[in-house]
């Protein structure tokens, strides 16, 4: 077992300084006993539509693709997409009962990045936000605790976003860094947690193996997110589908110790630690010394399968709600929804507006 790497440090030399958790507890006041020791999951416990995918039928594979990527233009005004409003309804319209249930609170805000802060585009080195949307995020973090969480590597997400005040957790949240000024923090420490550290050399190696192994398949991108592999298959022909699911599968049968996941037409490829979106805010919360605090109010919106992981923890906590990004009815945890990063970004702008009032107010 081997417990997250948390370091104390400026921006530069926070990596180069990394101790582990269980050390950070017995030096720093930020962290109780860390719920965060991490397990591997054992092959029984893979989502089942990955573990029918893997079991040598592709048309399982293939339908459980088409499963995670729905068409965006489908149940357009119908009654299952009422009735699914009905349950998860927009976050926009219920605005106020929202911030009634913020007063006296903390409000904590995690957000991810693609579908969310960003639309959903072909080439996803192209993801750019809007820069009424990075003014908006701007905004949010002078107020509130912020935090980007996303499947892509945490220097690609900064480089996207470009606002040093905020957390960002990348690869799925196995790579967390909080800003250089920390002005929300009950403290004054830097976090770096890189709970699957020891599997870099293997990413590294499975990446040149995955691209070596996809560049006949027209439209295929592997993306190397550092803790994760994305094989992105937006650009790919659906009759080409099954020949990159035998190729993908044919690289790691050799590598137990990584787990095949699903997101918005992409597979992805993780350590197999029982480490996600979730533990990585129930980490962030810890590290901000919200652990165990009544007084906080996270929201964590976002638009894919792999954030479920993030609303599920919030159900459970009895503390903030998720809200999902859709068009179209889906699963989810969440309690509200919006439709679209537009829509995103016009709830952050009114949440600056309800907290500035409230200021004035006081």
């Amino acid at each position: 077992m081997t417990n997250p790497n948390v370091a104390v440090s400026d921006t530069q030399s926070a990596i180069a300084m990394a101790i582990t958790a269980a050390a950070a507890v017995n030096n720093s006041s930020l962290f109780s006993p860390s719920p965060y020791n991490i397990t591997l999951f054992s092959r029984n416990k893979f989502p089942k539509s990955i573990e029918a995918a893997t079991a040598g039928k592709n048309i399982g594979w293939v339908d459980a693709m088409r499963a995670s990527s729905p068409t965006r233009s489908s149940s357009e005004n119908n009654q299952e997409k009422k009735d699914w409003i009905m349950k998860h309804p927009s976050a926009l319209g219920v605005f106020e009962e929202i911030m009634s249930a913020a007063k006296m609170k903390q409000v904590v805000i995690f957000l991810d990045y693609d579908g969310t802060l960003s639309p959903i585009v072909e080439n996803p080195d192209q993801a750019y936000m809007a820069p009424e949307m990075r003014e908006a995020v701007k905004n949010v973090a002078k107020y509130f605790p912020t935090a980007i969480v996303s499947g892509r590597c945490r220097a690609k997400v900064y480089n996207f976003v470009r606002l040093s005040e905020l957390y960002y957790a990348g690869s799925h949240g196995m790579d967390i860094k909080g800003p250089s000024s920390r002005k929300h923090k009950k403290g004054n420490q830097n976090v770096l947690c890189q709970p699957a550290k020891e599997f870099l050399p293997m990413m590294t190696e499975v990446y040149e193996l995955l691209l070596e192994k996809t560049k006949g398949i027209i439209g295929a991108n592997v993306e190397n997110n550092k803790f994760c592999l994305s094989v992105h298959f937006r650009r790919v022909e659906e009759e080409s589908w099954n020949d990159l699911a035998d190729r993908v599968k044919s690289v790691l049968k050799d590598y137990p110790k990584l787990r095949l996941t699903q997101g918005r037409k992409v597979l992805e490829i993780r350590p197999t630690i029982k480490w996600d979106k979730g533990k990585a805010i129930e980490f962030l919360l810890e590290s901000l010394g919200y652990a165990n605090s009544k007084d906080v109010l996270p929201v964590y919106i976002g638009d894919d399968r792999t954030d479920e992981d993030a609303f599920k923890v919030l159900r459970e906590r009895g503390q903030g709600f998720g809200i999902l990004v859709s068009k179209v009815p889906k699963e989810t945890e969440a309690v509200y929804s919006l439709q679209e990063p537009f829509e995103v970004m016009n709830f952050l702008q009114r949440l600056v507006t309800w907290k500035r009032s409230i200021m004035r107010s006081h």
